[in-house]
């Protein structure tokens, strides 16, 4: 549950401080009507988000067992990619986002008024299929040692709220926060439940048959650690952990963890760190 609580959190805040920027800005400046305009878009990206995740969650139930797993280990990779990318994209743009969004809205002010819905619903909706895709594969390797579906989806929801919570004080000036702080530590928390995800595909691939080595196991400590301990459990829920590990998934976790997690550290100390200075509302820049 903390895994989705996290992933509910990490990326409800973006998406939150995203809206609360651009909403904000358009308010400052005396545009109510495009602000309208641009919440239906957000309306708009949040339904199809809704509909991508339950899409994912009832579609393959009807296909045999091989071809679910196929999907769920397809599905899985490509969300890791998604992730991974959007670590590197935050962990760089988190100083700046405010002024790239306004920029954004400017651009968006000159044209139709379909452009602001358009705006509000690219803003949020890269955000929202993103948190879909992640969540469901994030819960669905978590279900598979039976931990309950709703409990992982009722935290990833927590997540999200605490995230539209903090994003309104943090609007109101009620709440400084680092955010280049925030997203580089929970970046480096994600490279880890990432490389559990991307293992827990390539282990569906097995699963279908597309990959060899099914049986071939890196190491098997079921009897140390039972999958259905509560330490077990935890393992599995914080790191995607499994007692039996085959050469495949544990040869695709580490590399996964070191390559990300080597440009990650790379990435940070090649950050420009400008001057202490406190951001308009409320946000403590780097």
């Amino acid at each position: 549950m903390f895994q989705t609580f996290l992933i509910g959190l990490r990326e409800g805040l973006e998406a939150a401080l995203i809206v609360s920027i651009l909403i904000g800005y358009l308010g400052k400046i005396g545009r109510t009507r495009e602000i309208r305009a641009m919440w239906w878009g957000i309306a708009a990206a949040i339904l199809v988000s809704l509909a991508f995740g339950a899409l994912l969650t009832f579609g393959p139930s009807t296909l045999t067992f091989e071809a679910q797993e196929f999907i769920g280990g397809t599905l899985s990779i490509i969300a890791v990619g998604f992730v991974t990318w959007m670590i590197f994209w935050m962990a760089r743009t988190a100083k700046s986002l405010g002024g790239e969004l306004r920029a954004a809205a400017d651009k968006a002010l000159d044209g139709p008024l379909i452009g602001l819905v358009i705006l509000g619903a690219f803003s949020v909706g890269r955000e929202g299929l993103e948190t879909a895709l992640f969540l469901w594969a994030a819960t669905r390797a978590n279900t598979s040692a039976g931990t309950s579906a709703l409990g992982l989806t009722l935290a990833a929801v927590a997540g999200i709220v605490i995230a539209i919570l903090l994003a309104w004080l943090i609007a109101k000036g009620l709440l400084r926060l680092n955010l280049s702080a925030f997203f580089r530590w929970s970046g480096a928390f994600l490279i880890v439940i990432a490389a559990g995800v991307l293992a827990y595909g390539f282990h569906d691939l097995q699963e279908a048959g597309v990959i060899p080595g099914l049986n071939s196991l890196a190491f098997d400590v079921s009897e140390t650690i039972p999958p259905t301990s509560w330490y077990g459990v935890l393992l599995k829920g914080i790191f995607n952990f499994s007692p039996a590990t085959t050469w495949v998934e544990f040869t695709v976790w580490w590399l996964y963890v070191i390559v990300v997690g080597a440009f990650f550290v790379r990435s940070l100390r090649s950050s420009p760190k400008p001057a202490p200075a406190k951001a308009p509302g409320g946000v403590a820049a780097a």
